[in-house]
């Protein structure tokens, strides 16, 4: 049964952060080469970076936080949708319910998965993505989660977000940052666990994501 690891890597240099977002740290606090019994990373980033979950408190004041998300959204079959690259949205019409197949958790691949391999760590202003009506259309039809492979689900400059909140207003989990370049479209089993972090305000958290085949 293969598996897909469809997360990006963290590193300074390497990973592009979302315009205004923290920038990446990976320092060294211990190090057996200094004469430490260990080797310590500490690291420095903001909780969207690379593939990350969304909560509906990222959008929302006082809406459910990363804790609160239920496992059995984060995990079982999802569809992987892909969109043609030629598009530079993911329109309601791409979200018809044919498309879907009754999925309750889509990841969309579109021309943006190539961006992690030609973009280094240059932020593309020009990503596709989620148009409002088409995240109105996925509540419509009962996704409980939706995946995406750039940063955001959000055109770039926004100023209502009316994507997120669509999704986040109605419990429907984000999963942002997925690279499905090695991915066909077709069935899988989705494993998307977020850090379990109790502090801050729960908005998001670093993801480790795979598929693997249902074969």
């Amino acid at each position: 049964m293969p598996n897909y690891d469809i997360s990006v890597p963290i590193a300074p240099g390497v990973t592009p952060t979302y315009p205004g977002d923290p920038g990446i740290e990976v320092g060294s606090w211990a190090a057996i080469a200094r004469g430490d019994a260990a080797n310590v990373s500490v690291l420095h980033f903001g909780a969207h970076t690379g593939t990350h979950i969304d909560a509906p408190a990222h959008f929302i004041e006082g809406a459910h936080g990363i804790p609160s998300l239920p496992l059995d959204t984060l995990v079982g079959e999802a569809r992987v949708v892909e969109i043609p690259a030629s598009a530079l949205v993911v329109e309601e019409s791409h979200v018809e319910e044919d498309a879907l197949c009754g999925a309750r958790r889509v990841l969309f691949k579109t021309r943006n998965s190539g961006f992690w391999a030609s973009s280094g760590n240059r932020f593309r202003e020009d990503f596709t993505f989620i148009a409002p009506g088409a995240a109105r259309a996925l509540v419509a039809r009962g996704v409980r989660l939706v995946g995406f492979d750039y940063l955001s689900v959000e055109k770039f400059g926004s100023e209502g977000f009316e994507t997120h909140l669509a999704l986040l207003s109605s419990s429907v989990v984000i999963v942002e940052g997925l690279d499905l370049s090695a991915v066909a479209p077709g069935l899988y089993e989705l494993i998307c666990l977020p850090l379990k972090l109790e502090a801050g305000t729960g908005d998001g958290a670093p993801a480790r994501a795979i598929l693997r085949t249902l074969d």
